[in-house]
C-alpha cells in the first residue's frame, strides 16, 4: 500500500506526531510520501525522517502577542493558490492519503473520492469533549478545514467516545527532576514579555526556547534556539513545563511526570479547549496573561506522577496493514486499557 501523508506545519505538534508516525511506518511494509503545509520550509527543523518530503504554502494563521490575529489571517492566507494546489496534487499512485489537520490534501482526496483517515487532536474536539471558545464558526472551520471519510482524534481522555490516547513517542531520556529548572515554550508570545515576566523569579533557572539563532544567557534565564533534542533532555530533567497550550507539548509533559502551566493563544479555540480540558482533568494549571501570583503558586506546587501511554503510533501502523479490520471503538478500547493513569485523572 502507498500512502500520502500530510501534515499541518503550522504548529510543531503536528510534526511531532507525524515524526512518530514516521518511524513507526519505517519499519512497515506500507510505503509513505510526506507533504507539508503552513510553514516556510526555512524554518523546519529535524526533518530527516520524513526523507523527500515536499512543502506547500497550505493555509496557517497569523499570532502576535499571544493572540491569534483573524484579519491578518486572512490576508496572508493565498486562498487562489490553495484551490490550485488541491486540484493540482497528483493522487494516482497512491492508495490511502493521510492528514494530520493537513488540507490540501485531505481536500485532493475529497475531490477525487480517495480513500482518506485523519490522525489528530482537532479531530477529538468533534467529539463531546471539553471545549471553550467553541462557536458556529470555530465549529463549522473544524469540520471542513481538513476533512476526512475516517477521524481518529487523540485526547488525554476517552470521554466516552472513540478517542487515542496521545500519540506521542516514549521517554527518549531518563526522568529526572532538578527542582528549580523549569521550561518554557511560548512561541506565540513576545519573548521579550515573557523575559520580563520570568526575570522577577530568580531563585529559578528557566530555559526558554525560542526563535533566537545563538543560545543567550540573561542571569537565571537561559534562551536557546530550537532543538528537538535539547528541548528533550531539557524536558526530561526539569521540574515543570510552561508553554502554550499545544496538545503535543502537554502530553509530553504528562509523560514524564512534569507539572504544567499553560496559558492558551487568545482566540484560538483548540488551545482555549485544552486548556479547559488540563483544568477539568486536573492536569495542569492555566493563566491567561503574565500573572506573577499565579507563577509564583505553580511553582511551589510538587511534581506529579508521569503518565504512562501505549505505543499508539504501532497500533496504528499494525492497524493500517491489517486491512483496518478492527473498528475505531474496538482500537481506542484495547488502547486505553493500556494506560497508566495520573492519579488524579479519572479512568
Amino acid at each position: 500500500m502507498r500512502i500520502l501523508y500530510g501534515v499541518q506545519a503550522t504548529g510543531n505538534g503536528h510534526i511531532t506526531r507525524a515524526r512518530t508516525m514516521a518511524k513507526q511506518l519505517q519499519s512497515s511494509k506500507l510505503q509513505v510520501d510526506y507533504l507539508f503545509s503552513g510553514r516556510d520550509p526555512k524554518n523546519l527543523f529535524n526533518m530527516e525522517v520524513f526523507g523527500n518530503y515536499r512543502c506547500f504554502r497550505g493555509l496557517t494563521f497569523i499570532t502576535s502577542k499571544g493572540k491569534l490575529r483573524y484579519f491578518d489571517t486572512w490576508l496572508n492566507n493565498d486562498l487562489l493558490q490553495f484551490v490550485r494546489d488541491v486540484y493540482l496534487l497528483d493522487l494516482s499512485q497512491y492508495d490511502l492519503v493521510l492528514t494530520d489537520f493537513e488540507p490540501i490534501t485531505a481536500w485532493a482526496a475529497k475531490i477525487r473520492k480517495k480513500s482518506s483517515i485523519a490522525i489528530g487532536h482537532q479531530y477529538a474536539l468533534l467529539h463531546n469533549v471539553p471545549t471553550a471558545g467553541n462557536n458556529l464558526l470555530t465549529r463549522f472551520i473544524l469540520k471542513i478545514f481538513a476533512p476526512a471519510d475516517l477521524c481518529l482524534g487523540v485526547h488525554w481522555h476517552h470521554f466516552d467516545n472513540a478517542i487515542l490516547p496521545p500519540l506521542i513517542e516514549p521517554p527518549e531520556y531518563k526522568i529526572s527532576i532538578e527542582p528549580k529548572k523549569i521550561l518554557v515554550y511560548l512561541p506565540f508570545d513576545d519573548i521579550e514579555e515573557v523575559v520580563r515576566w520570568l526575570a522577577k523569579f530568580p531563585d529559578y533557572t528557566f530555559h526558554i526556547y525560542c526563535e533566537y539563532k545563538q543560545a543567550k544567557t540573561l542571569g537565571h534565564l537561559l534562551l536557546h534556539p530550537y532543538s528537538r533534542e535539547n528541548f528533550q533532555r531539557d524536558l526530561a530533567s526539569c521540574s515543570g513545563v510552561i508553554s502554550n497550550a499545544g496538545f503535543g507539548l502537554s502530553s509530553e509533559a504528562l509523560q514524564y511526570g512534569k507539572k504544567i502551566l499553560v496559558k492558551p493563544l487568545q482566540g484560538q479555540m483548540e488551545q482555549l479547549s485544552n486548556a479547559q480540558a488540563l483544568l477539568q482533568l486536573n492536569l495542569g494549571e492555566v493563566i491567561h496573561a503574565y500573572d506573577e501570583e499565579k507563577l509564583k503558586l505553580w511553582l511551589e506546587k510538587p511534581n506529579a506522577e508521569p503518565v504512562e501511554y501505549p505505543n499508539v503510533a504501532d497500533a496504528i501502523v499494525n492497524w493500517l496493514e491489517n486491512g483496518r479490520s478492527q473498528g475505531p471503538s474496538q482500537l481506542a478500547k484495547d488502547l486505553w486499557k493500556k494506560v497508566g493513569y495520573h492519579k488524579t485523572c479519572p479512568n
